[in-house]
């Protein structure tokens, strides 16, 4: 093999994953067909789940002149994401390009390979490895591989050469965005509503703004090049205001289409972000989403290619994150239609903007955008903590000093924190002190628990997880067998005892 995994497409959810599968122990080849980073800045933010997700491996503090902000919206209609307890809407301020150069440094960092200026053309499953055939500057290379993930975007060639099914709806509408500078624009950072329309504006800095511009009635029109003349003619048409005068530092389309695919895996081949999902990119989920399909697959796929994932491990991964994508699909698509519709739909919006008033559904909604409220429950009978992220928390640590959460999770291992004062957990975990780390601290963090019993111990999954609580969990044995793979021959396991001090 020329290496564990081959990655297709170097933005920011293929470098997440190559990231992930370093950290993981697997090797990882990313092939790019871009010669060099874009520069265009697709995404300028990122939900409060995403940042989490960055802070967990050390990131977020990689990011400067970020903005984190608690308020935003619902289809254009404002929400206060402060509802949810220490809680945001997200990251503004962090334009793709800069979360690209970051991600990129971090993988090249942890050792992955980046073949920029090379394109996938043809693919080939085996059964038991997978060759990749690219063109490069000097002509074809083969690449093999134990497996290969598609995060090559909307178009996918790895959807297309591997056959997924990519069920969904089609466009109904079209939107123009483009970086402005030489503008007096006035933001209009939730979207402001227009007759005919929608128009959408903020300041990226260096003189510059983001505008989107969405025509009601306008067809999707996929082949026609979009130039900052149409993009200039269309926002005089709908605000009245001409910035034909300005410049774009580029300029380019989406759609509103809806798809995802059926399945995140076909034998070798797995799928992750937009090559998986496509939808409205309503409340910076587009890019959040697919940082969150790399960080769930990266560790279940290197522990898979280094043999010690328990059978069915990779298969989480479809289980997992397809509902997941399903329902942001359905909410952008909902979101859509209360921003994009006009004037039509003014009565729908009236009785939204009622219920958002009230804190429960405010709280949902805000869960659902931001992504917090998703949980990976294993079985319907598991406990009601089991499969729902761990807050960032300051943790007291037995033996004097204290920790906070994120910073345990930033080698991407499994972390048991636990409370008990007795050496059973510590001797039932030391099996599996190569995959996960035993941190004693002396009460659990706020917020795990309120609804129930003190909790004495949980078990955190590399992607911020709960796999395994105590009380009311099960057996831990069970946790670490189905999460982390078999435990260790007995000679291999240091002692217990040493391992809980050195925490």
């Amino acid at each position: 093999m020329d290496t564990d995994v081959i990655v297709i497409g170097a933005g920011p959810t293929g470098l997440m994953l190559a990231a992930e599968l370093r950290l993981g122990g697997a090797s990882v080849i990313v092939i790019e067909r871009r010669n060099e980073r874009s520069w265009e800045s697709r995404g300028i933010g990122f939900t409060a789940r995403a940042a989490e997700v960055f802070a967990q491996r050390g990131l977020l503090e990689r990011l400067e002149n970020t903005e984190i902000t608690r308020q935003g919206h619902f289809g254009g209609i404002p929400l206060d994401f402060g509802v949810l307890e220490d809680s945001h809407f997200g990251v503004r301020g962090a334009p793709q390009f800069t979360v690209e150069e970051m991600l990129e440094n971090r993988a090249l960092e942890l050792g992955a390979t980046l073949r920029r200026g090379h394109e996938l053309i043809e693919l080939s499953d085996t059964g038991d490895h997978i060759t990749a055939t690219v063109q490069g500057p000097d002509g074809r290379v083969e690449y093999s591989a134990h497996y290969l993930v598609g995060c090559d975007g909307g178009r996918s060639t790895v959807r297309k050469l591997a056959g997924f099914d990519f069920p969904g709806q089609d466009a109904t509408c079209e939107m123009y965005l483009a970086d402005v500078t030489g503008c007096d624009i006035r933001p209009r950072m939730i979207g402001e509503l227009r007759p005919n329309g929608m128009v959408m504006a903020g300041a990226l800095g260096e003189g510059y703004s983001r505008i989107i511009v969405c025509e009601t009635g306008t067809p999707p029109d996929r082949d026609r090049k979009v130039t900052f003349v149409d993009v200039a003619d269309a926002w005089q048409r709908l605000t009245g205001e001409s910035i034909h005068h300005g410049a774009a530092r580029w300029v380019s389309r989406f759609t509103d289409a809806t798809r995802q695919v059926t399945e995140y895996q076909r034998g070798r081949v797995l799928l992750a972000g937009d090559a998986a999902h496509i939808h409205l990119p309503a409340g910076g989920q587009g890019m959040s989403i697919g940082v969150q399909d790399a960080v769930n697959l990266g560790w279940k796929l290197a522990a898979t290619v280094r043999g010690t994932a328990d059978a069915g491990l990779l298969d989480t991964y479809h289980h997992e994150r397809h509902p997941v994508g399903a329902r942001v699909l359905r909410n952008t698509r909902a979101q859509g239609i209360l921003n994009l519709s006009g004037n039509s739909v003014e009565p729908l919006r009236a009785v939204v903007a009622e219920l958002i008033a009230l804190p429960v559904v405010a709280r949902h909604l805000s869960g659902m955008v931001s992504g917090l409220d998703i949980r990976h429950a294993p079985e319907e009978d598991a406990a009601p903590l089991v499969g729902v992220r761990i807050p960032d928390r300051e943790l007291e640590l037995v033996g004097g000093g204290r920790d906070r959460v994120a910073r345990l999770l930033q080698a991407a291992r499994g972390v048991l924190i636990t409370t008990a004062d007795s050496a059973v957990t510590a001797r039932l975990a030391a099996a599996w002190s190569d995959r996960v780390d035993l941190v004693r601290v002396r009460h659990m963090p706020a917020g795990l628990g309120a609804d129930g019993p003190p909790l004495e111990s949980v078990l955190v999954r590399p992607d911020g997880y709960l796999a395994w609580v105590a009380p009311g969990g099960g057996e831990l044995v069970d946790a670490l067998r189905r999460w982390f793979g078999a435990a260790r021959p007995t000679g291999d396991t240091p002692d217990a005892d040493r391992l809980a001090r050195a925490h």
